[in-house]
């Protein structure tokens, strides 16, 4: 369920449609990260870009835990951004990442997705895909369907042939430092979200020509943290702002940024609908 695409139009319009079939993503490995980054940002932009070269067809295992207590995964670059509970279908068939997804169908199945747009950046936050379903093709592609799990913040490059290994750090939400403001808890927050949602489909369906129908529970008994990053999904089309959603650490401020971007979202569709109510389209003359 795209919401966003009116307002937060993406610069490279063929990440919408990225998860469906991202085979545009398999290309090239990001070769800079953005111009804040730090040292270790700047390894591992640097060693995905020398990470193209083929590499031994049978890499050892990576470790699950190293001595200092991160968690070694294999990442993947793509013009999408995954969130915890949130599916993807890809499709594998570039050789580093057929042999990455060979080391993972024979672990633990997980494999790190970071957002990486046209511009060559690398995003440092990212999240687990956990593999759920696949397929191995004649030819050795791998059509598959992955599932986020945990957000992670890569803490240092571990090896890049045949394919970039990072050592992460896992990222939870943390609770508020002190008591939020009456009707700025997250709770409170994400039922404001969820109404907004309401109001953004009602009338995006009306512009669009559907029928008027009562929208369902879009919550689904979901709490305010699984919640807000059910909504971050929903903003298909706006990459760079699920890269921000993804990163923060706080629910209430996620759910407080997405507040206000259905707002903006809902006036631009409220000032659209008027205007076509005042010009209606006039059928074409013969």
């Amino acid at each position: 369920m795209a919401l966003l695409p009116q307002i937060l139009h993406s610069p490279h319009p063929r990440l919408a449609a990225a998860a469906a079939s991202p085979s545009g993503a398999f290309c090239r490995a990001p070769r800079h990260l953005h111009a804040s980054a730090s040292r270790t940002r700047g390894r591992l932009a640097t060693a995905a870009a020398g990470a193209s070269g083929p590499g031994p067809s049978s890499p050892e295992p990576y470790p699950p835990e190293s001595d200092d207590g991160l968690v070694e995964l294999p990442l993947f670059p793509l013009p999408l951004v995954l969130f915890p509970d949130a599916t993807h279908a890809l499709h594998i068939f570039e050789y580093r990442y057929r042999i990455m997804m060979h080391t993972v169908l024979q672990t633990d199945l997980r494999f790190g997705i970071v957002f990486a747009g046209n511009s060559g950046s690398a995003a440092e936050v990212g999240c687990v895909g956990e593999v759920v379903k696949h397929e191995r093709l004649a030819d050795d592609r791998f059509f598959l369907i992955c599932k986020g799990q945990q957000r992670f913040r890569v803490a240092r490059v571990v090896r890049t042939k045949p394919y970039l290994v990072a050592a992460v750090q896992w990222l939870e939400d943390r609770p508020p430092a002190e008591a939020p403001a009456p009707g700025e808890d997250a709770e409170a927050l994400a039922t404001d979200v969820e109404a907004l949602m309401r109001d953004v489909i009602r009338i995006a369906n009306r512009l669009n020509g559907k029928p008027e129908k009562e929208v369902g529970d879009l919550r689904r008994g979901l709490f305010p943290t699984p919640f807000s990053f059910y909504v971050g999904n929903t903003f298909e089309g706006a990459p760079r702002e699920q890269q921000a959603l993804l990163e923060l650490e706080d629910t209430a401020a996620r759910l407080r940024r997405e507040r206000d971007t259905l707002r903006n979202t809902l006036n631009y569709l409220t000032a659209a609908s008027a205007v076509k109510d005042a010009f209606p389209s006039s059928p074409s003359s013969g």
